[in-house]
């Protein structure tokens, strides 16, 4: 019989999943505050185009790329949601 983790075991994932899933948008506003209104009043412009402009959305972009490998790699697993045991029809 194969080891499957029991219904609160796989909502315990789940709240696990959800409450990362919340310090991984935490981590995305605050960098985009920082990268964003933070750069702005440096006044600095590349190609005339404010820095804060390419900050705040690419360095953001990068940074959710960063938070949803960390999330993907680290937090997120594989669960199985059918409770079909051997031999039944799913199988």
């Amino acid at each position: 019989m194969k080891n499957r983790a029991s219904y609160a075991d796989k909502m315990r994932q789940a709240n696990r999943e959800a409450k990362a899933t919340l310090v991984g948008l935490a981590v995305v506003v605050i960098a985009w505050v920082a990268l964003g209104f933070g750069v702005a009043s440096t006044g600095i412009e590349v190609f005339h185009t404010p820095l804060w402009v390419i900050t705040g959305t690419v360095g953001t972009w990068i940074v959710a790329i960063i938070v949803a490998v960390v999330m993907s790699r680290r937090v997120i697993t594989d669960v199985d949601l059918d409770d079909v045991e051997e031999g039944g029809a799913h199988e």
